[in-house]
């Protein structure tokens, strides 16, 4: 059974009306729906803002449903040029950009006595992706790279540019690396999916509005033909 955390109400409301009388079950604030969708049992919740919301929604998800696999969706912002507003990223793995504890001689972004750097998505579950993508999504780029994550929404261009060498970074938001570090763990499967909703150069802005309706219409595709492919 999938558990799909995803950033945009409306993307949560569709996938939830696919289910037949979902059980809906209340935890930490989050409304969490369970049922089937296709023929699938899946869990539908959107976790809110920040890593703290990311990872306690993961361990819900595990501890309360025992779920196989976590799908996480949302928007990020652009770190390369290739990448363009409305892509989709699918995450090779994922660092949490925003961790410093290199006085104890550790490299910027290593959570200190963790044995990984970065927390590797699950090769099978991007595949999936990456080929439903190509069904049900054929009117825009997909790329796979790293996600980075903070608690800080990051505008300026220097820090972008800070970022992506650094870190070598696709792109940066503020919830899967803590989803990413969560399902790890738990030794439980996972794959981030990022909407590209901005970029840090001088390109055309698309209306956000519009990039809303096409990233929820992407996802919700996306999120539906993995869960049949599961």
């Amino acid at each position: 059974m999938l558990g799909i955390i995803g950033a945009m109400a409306e993307e949560v409301e569709q996938l939830k009306a696919g289910m037949d009388n979902p059980e809906i079950v209340s935890v930490a604030g989050m409304d969490f729906y369970k049922g089937k969708i296709g023929k699938k049992d899946t869990v539908v919740v959107r976790s809110g803002v920040g890593k703290v919301n990311g990872a306690v929604c993961v361990q819900i998800l595990v501890d309360r449903f025992g779920v196989d696999g976590i799908v996480n969706t949302g928007i990020a912002g652009s770190l390369k040029a290739e990448i363009n507003i409305g892509d989709l990223v699918l995450a090779t793995d994922a660092v949490q950009h925003d961790v410093d504890a290199t006085p104890f001689s550790y490299p910027v972004g290593q959570i200190p006595q963790m044995e990984v750097f970065a927390f590797r998505a699950d090769e099978r579950l991007r595949k999936m992706a990456a080929e439903c993508c190509g069904k049900v999504n054929p009117d825009i780029e997909v790329h796979e790279g790293r996600i980075l994550t903070g608690d800080q929404f990051i505008s300026s261009k220097e820090k972008k540019v800070w970022l992506a060498e650094v870190f070598g970074g696709a792109c940066t938001e503020m919830e899967g690396g803590a989803i990413a570090q969560a399902s790890y763990l738990n030794q439980v499967p996972f794959l981030i999916v990022r909407a590209i909703s901005d970029k840090a150069d001088d390109s055309a802005q698309m209306d956000y509005e519009e990039f809303e309706r096409l990233a929820i219409l992407h996802s919700v595709n996306l999120t539906r033909a993995l869960i049949e492919a599961f």
